[in-house]
């Protein structure tokens, strides 16, 4: 009874700092629900299914497994850290109660180590239904891949470029089925510099990034013409901002008052879970059966910048690509 007379007293005495600590509640859980973006509502199952996805060891690759998996699908986890992988994998069948999860090697930076991983699928699996070319780097230093690329063209693009054409015949066999490549917003300040792919002379962080991010779109775009008629369709896709490991290089070179004055903001970014949901739409979501080549964010189809829908630059990308990777017909 006292605690009541207490709680009554403090309520009369204050009236307006509850209401504007209210409101600012709700405007914050308002804002944090409006960030968080679309939700894929498709029942979708994937009962007897096959599904790769790439750097699905921790962040939205992890929580895509999580949901695909309690859809029934079989999980390929092809992540370049096993120890990681298999923990990974334990929490996976854990969560979505679906034991067929399973982890294969691959370094997105490896030429071989793709050739490798495909021809590891293509001997031990039946089908591919879905590939989600997941794995990304972001604003790295100037590294260079094991083959001499540079590190963010190399791994977010050239790498899932051989790894899809490798597959290629496996997913066409088993159409209808998908390919998902996860770009990024960036991808719209995003410039291929073909006279400098590998930004040897001009290096920055996000310029490359956004090349990269750029030919995900690009290869989207080629790929859904050359594969017209086959039952296999691509989308590209903007996950949004999301609280995981991808910001490891990018963080730490914020000046601290950067850090500090950005603080706020990171209430605000969107889960891992929800950063998935994007990429499970357009890996299941019935709508998009007839539909390819296109591009969507928080769940729904979106413009892409200009830059994006030359077909002449996709196919230039694509002859590039396939020459740099040493790919024939």
């Amino acid at each position: 009874m006292q605690t009541l007379t207490v709680t009554r007293s403090f309520f009369s005495q204050y009236p307006k700092t509850i209401a504007v600590v209210t409101l600012t509640g709700m405007g914050l859980f308002g804002l944090k629900t409006w960030f968080a973006g679309g939700v894929c509502r498709s029942k979708a199952r994937l009962d007897g299914k096959t599904v790769l996805i790439t750097g699905a060891n921790t962040g939205i690759g992890k929580e895509t497994a999580v949901d695909l998996a309690k859809r029934g699908a079989r999980v390929i986890l092809a992540c370049r850290d096993m120890d990681r992988a298999n923990e990974a994998a334990k929490d996976v069948r854990k969560r979505s109660g679906n034991y067929n999860v399973i982890v294969k090697k691959l370094d997105l930076a490896s030429l071989e180590s793709v050739r490798q991983l495909a021809k590891d699928v293509l001997a031990s699996e039946e089908r591919l239904d879905v590939l989600i070319n997941n794995a990304g780097i972001m604003s790295c230093p100037q590294w260079k891949t094991e083959d001499g690329f540079e590190m963010q063209f190399g791994v977010n693009h050239l790498g899932h470029f051989l790894l899809t054409n490798c597959l290629l015949d496996l997913l066409e066999k088993s159409a209808p089925s998908r390919i998902v490549n996860v770009s990024s917003l960036a991808h719209e300040r995003g410039q291929i510099y073909y006279d400098d792919i590998n930004q040897e002379n001009d290096y920055h962080p996000w310029k490359s990034y956004g090349q990269s991010k750029l030919a995900n779109v690009l290869f989207t775009r080629e790929l859904a013409n050359r594969l017209q008629g086959t039952g296999v369709t691509t989308y590209s896709l903007h996950p949004g901002i999301i609280r995981t490991e991808l910001a490891r290089h990018f963080w730490p070179a914020i000046p601290l008052w950067k850090r500090v004055m950005y603080t706020p903001i990171v209430f605000l970014i969107k889960s891992p879970t929800a950063g998935a949901q994007t990429t499970i739409y357009c890996a299941v979501d019935e709508s998009l059966q007839n539909e390819s080549g296109l591009y969507y964010s928080d769940c729904a189809r979106k413009a892409v910048a200009p830059q994006a829908q030359d077909d002449e630059d996709a196919k230039k990308l694509w002859d590039l690509s396939a020459s740099m990777v040493g790919l024939t017909q």
